[in-house]
């Protein structure tokens, strides 16, 4: 890990959680993700099963967590699962878990290795009705890919197919979307080094830079703190490219005149940050960029206030939308005639601003979650308004990660800067240097 140790306790809760909404006998079973291939002996860097991050805290391949809350003998309730080294593993791979280790990192005492796996789930199974085994249901997922988890389905249900077989998605996706304190601090620190990267970029942008230059200047600064890198393929987008909502190219050059749209995220310890800036390459604004500029800004401290609790994601995302509406008039780009004469399903403003305002972020940077339920306390959301002018070569991003609270929100990137005088001020100072 790079990454400082995380509390147990933040594991432990999260266990306890969970095991308080299972069915009476039930057992939960999780593995962790493969290490995916590329090509010839080439793999993919490693990342965890969220699921499995969240309730033990281990970022290691080939591990596997059961729990059995009502087993009769105590020391089988929680059992962790971790891959044995020796020697040769020791010399091409490096460090894994000892048992002690995992025993810090997760707060589960019983640790086994995976060559116990078998012997241990029938004895658990024998006392079990429900077995509960997570799947991806995220409504995005589009992935063709069989993981462990998906094996692990096929073969514990043709092997005992008479149990009572239940999906741990609905009820640890529900877990995940409230944040612990632990949980918004690493979220916060994410932010933060995203926040160093921004800057340096404020300092380092200028007409000629290519938008791979800028995207090398973010992997320096967020692996130089502790980060794994991007929280998810970041966008360099100069000019008329930030109309592409999700260009990742990052091949072109930065013209004078331009606008430069920067949709990056630093992750921190599994968990992510995800911001976009828009920034004129030469360090001033045009008058028409900062009409759009401000437009896009009064729309997402607009949107912010909108996330209180009591609301949800759909409601939410049509009073965001007649805010837009306001400000596309009155920069000329629709009138009341294309409002009056719009198609309900396909509002006018849709033509400049088409996705969504606002997604769940955590251990996924589109974090797991009913867009239905009512937004709580603990809850962290993106904001990211745009308006896209195809035809004028403009397109203009503004996005920060907001904590909803008791009392309204808080604002975990409000230490970027994201006011056009700053920018623009930040931008020049660092050229007078």
């Amino acid at each position: 890990m790079r990454y400082g140790q995380i509390d147990q306790q933040l594991f432990v809760e999260n266990r306890k959680r969970l095991v308080s909404r299972l069915k009476p006998h039930s057992v939960v079973i999780i593995h962790s993700n493969d290490v995916m291939p590329t090509n010839a002996d080439g793999t993919m860097s490693f990342k965890q099963n969220s699921d499995l991050f969240y309730l033990t805290g281990v970022d290691q391949e080939e591990s596997i967590c059961i729990l059995a809350p009502d087993f009769p003998d105590e020391k089988m309730r929680e059992l962790l699962f971790l891959r044995e080294t020796n020697e040769e593993i020791a010399i091409w791979e490096g460090h894994k878990l000892t048992k002690e280790e995992g025993q810090e990192i997760s707060g589960i005492q019983n640790i086994k290795w995976n060559q116990d796996f078998e012997k241990m789930l029938y004895t658990i199974l024998a006392e079990t009705e429900h077995i509960y085994l997570p799947t991806n249901e995220h409504i995005r997922n589009a992935s063709l890919v069989e993981t462990a988890n998906d094996r692990f389905i096929k073969q514990c249900m043709s092997r005992f197919p008479l149990y009572k077989y239940e999906r741990l998605a609905p009820i640890i996706y529900d877990l995940r979307t409230i944040k612990s304190g632990i949980e918004t601090k690493l979220i916060e620190h994410a932010c933060h080094i995203t926040e160093q990267g921004f800057r340096r970029i404020l300092e380092t942008v200028s007409p000629g830079v290519w938008e791979y230059e800028v995207e090398a200047e973010y992997a320096h600064v967020f692996l130089s703190n502790r980060s794994r890198g991007f929280a998810y393929t970041p966008i360099i987008a100069g000019g008329a490219n930030a109309c592409v909502l999700h260009y990742i190219e990052n091949n072109q050059q930065l013209k004078d005149g331009d606008l430069m749209l920067m949709d990056v995220g630093a992750e921190y310890a599994n968990y992510n940050a995800d911001m976009t800036r828009t920034i004129p390459v030469n360090g001033r604004f045009t008058k028409r960029q900062r009409q759009v500029y401000d437009a896009v800004l009064r729309v997402k401290n607009q949107a912010t206030e909108l996330l209180t609790p009591g609301s949800a994601i759909p409601e939410y995302h049509k009073a965001v939308g007649a805010l837009m509406e306001v400000e596309l008039i009155e920069l000329g780009l629709i009138d009341k005639t294309d409002v009056k004469n719009q198609n309900p399903d396909w509002p006018a403003y849709k033509k400049y601003f088409m996705h969504g305002t606002s997604h769940h972020l955590g251990l996924d940077v589109h974090d797991v979650a009913s867009i239905y339920k009512k937004f709580e306390p603990g809850m962290v959301f993106t904001v990211e308004p745009g308006i896209y002018i195809r035809e004028e070569g403009i397109g203009i991003r503004l996005e920060d990660d907001i904590l909803i609270t008791e009392n309204g929100h808080k604002n975990l990137m409000r230490n970027i800067p994201i006011h056009a005088e700053e920018i623009e001020d930040l931008m020049n100072e660092s050229r007078k240097s």
